[in-house]
């Protein structure tokens, strides 16, 4: 039997807005275990404690630049809107996959009902890390991460009202976007998605995940 030429289409479409920023290395080949290449500064975290789930730390600046990803790392870029704050975010996180070699995919949404099945065709891709940039994400986002708890997730600029222990998110007072209906944070300040700000967002997230310091909401003020 023939598929439904809607179907189809949807199928067209969705491949049409994967692209990506890679090495040409099938995914469906299995890889290493991805690693931290060396280690966090003093003051990421307190050493004498790891912290609590849903918990907010608050590192030292800089105290992430030591960690890079291990060669190949996976990762998909669900990205959702073309606000500016969204737009820098991605900048960003493929300026910091060119930096770090990483076998990068991404992933536009280009409507808000077709989320949940980007969401999932990331997760079938097989990555070692989804990372998202866009408010219209938080709330589909929230409703896929907890049936998924096999897949890490890194939030930028915002953060999910109770993440599982595989969504970390990287935040800070300009941002803060929860979704679920909590509406946009009243410090939220687009003009603080600098360049820098966003940079930092996503080697601090990348950082943790790497360290298996996840489900926690890393402030970057």
């Amino acid at each position: 039997m023939r598929p439904p030429l809607r179907a189809v289409a949807m199928l067209a479409a969705t491949a049409a807005l994967i692209t990506g920023c890679s090495s040409g290395d099938d995914w469906s080949q299995p890889h290493p275990r991805p690693a931290a290449i060396g280690s966090l500064g003093p003051g990421f975290i307190d050493p004498s404690t790891k912290p609590a789930p849903e918990g907010t730390v608050r590192p030292q600046p800089g105290s992430w630049a030591g960690v890079h990803p291990s060669k190949d790392y996976r990762v998909v870029l669900l990205t959702a809107g073309d606000d500016r704050p969204t737009k820098a975010l991605v900048t960003a996180i493929e300026d910091w996959a060119d930096d770090e070699h990483v076998d990068l995919r991404k992933i536009v949404v280009g409507d808000a009902h077709d989320s949940v099945s980007s969401i999932a065709k990331a997760m079938e891709m097989g990555p070692d890390l989804i990372v998202s940039a866009g408010n219209d994400l938080i709330d589909p986002l929230a409703l896929v991460t907890p049936n998924h708890l096999d897949r890490r997730f890194l939030v930028v600029g915002a953060e999910l009202a109770e993440p599982t222990h595989n969504v970390t998110a990287v935040d800070w007072s300009g941002a803060s976007f929860r979704g679920e209906g909590l509406g946009m944070s009243s410090t939220y300040d687009p003009d603080s998605f600098t360049t820098e700000r966003c940079a930092a967002a996503i080697r601090a997230g990348v950082a943790a995940v790497l360290n298996d310091l996840t489900g926690i909401v890393i402030w970057v003020d």
